[in-house]
């Protein structure tokens, strides 16, 4: 991580301390805490880190933007921050500029597919839309004739029937009934809807593994002050044992977050490396978030499971991120597809050459 690196996400932790204490906003039951927090964000340019000057945006680097995700995975707060980046990016590829507020982007999930009439309009239905009730904008890939397209399109023009995640933050459907969009361009050559999915996947790993990061101290910091039998948990072979793996699956989340994070910073084009960086970090952070979660409530017994304890409030998102833009089980079967459509004798250069 760059020296810019470091300050984007020392901006971004300064102001996640600041104003998005867990203990605080686990008992805000009325979201006062959110408006001051996007409020900061938006000043300090974070939500559109991936939007070139050019487009209004704060122009700051793909590696500088995965940092700010990763703070806000260890953060676990539920605000549209990684879907209003998602979307900037998005907009910038067809260099559309970017407005302000909340966005988010669709479709989220493989199974749909938004259609480009002739006519301009753009129909179809976006299940499982991340913040959707609260995004102002939706930055979207449709699909025509002439190849692929992006929009960018009023929230209000669209029919939104709201949702609930695991973590009960907004997972909604989203019809587009002939939506006029308020801007329209060609995708660039050999972008597509896959290539959303692709980065969005990328998006939520670094979430997770942020989030398992979080999850990790919770564990060890409760392990050190629990007292069972007269003495702390920490000491009892068992728990050692949790914590261990706990440890493990953090770190390898932590390692193919980081290396498919780098692979697109580096800005080389999308081929079957990055895909294979991509899918392989939403895999494993999908099955750690899994393993993790059973081993973070496992350490701290009944009271993790409580609304009143934080914990609930990482490990339900990591959960929930496992099905946003693909789940762990759809990359899977596409990556099998690309490791077979190469051939057997492909298989090993491909992965040597991460």
């Amino acid at each position: 991580m760059t020296d810019a690196d470091n300050i984007v996400a020392e901006t971004a932790e300064r102001i996640f301390a600041d104003l998005a204490d867990a203990q605080t906003i686990n008992r805000d039951k009325n979201g006062s805490w959110k408006a001051p927090l996007w409020q900061a964000l938006t000043d300090a340019g974070l939500p559109l880190s991936w939007v070139p000057e050019e487009c209004d945006g704060s122009g700051t680097s793909m590696a500088e933007g995965f940092s700010v995700l990763s703070v806000a995975g260890r953060a676990g707060v539920a605000v549209p921050l990684a879907e209003t980046m998602l979307a900037g990016w998005l907009l910038a590829q067809a260099q559309i500029k970017s407005p302000e507020g909340m966005m988010t982007v669709a479709p989220a999930s493989p199974r749909d597919r938004l259609t480009l009439n002739a006519d301009g309009t753009i129909t179809g239905r976006a299940r499982g839309v991340p913040f959707a009730t609260d995004a102002k904008h939706i930055a979207v890939v449709a699909s025509g004739f002439g190849g692929a397209s992006i929009a960018l399109v009023d929230a209000s023009a669209c029919r939104i029937e709201a949702g609930l995640g695991l973590a009960d933050d907004p997972s909604d459907t989203v019809h587009f009934d002939t939506v006029k969009p308020i801007t329209l361009q060609s995708a660039p050559s050999g972008f597509d809807q896959n290539a959303l999915l692709l980065m969005g996947a990328l998006v939520r790993s670094q979430q997770i593994a942020g989030a398992l990061e979080t999850m990790l101290g919770i564990s060890v910091n409760y392990s050190g002050e629990r007292v069972a039998f007269e003495k702390k948990i920490s000491k009892f072979q068992a728990v050692q044992h949790n914590l261990a793996k706990l440890a493990g699956e953090t770190s390898a989340a932590l390692a193919a977050a980081s290396s498919a994070a780098d692979a697109f910073s580096s800005g080389a084009p999308l081929d079957d490396a990055l895909f294979l960086e991509a899918a392989a970090a939403k895999i494993r952070c999908s099955e750690a978030a899994e393993k993790g979660a059973a081993i973070a409530h496992q350490v701290l017994g009944a009271i993790g499971f409580t609304q009143e304890h934080i914990l609930h409030r990482y490990t339900l998102r990591a959960l929930a991120w496992r099905d946003d833009f693909g789940s762990e089980s759809y990359w899977a079967v596409e990556l099998g597809k690309l490791v077979a459509a190469r051939g057997a004798d492909e298989l090993w250069p491909l992965v040597a050459s991460r």
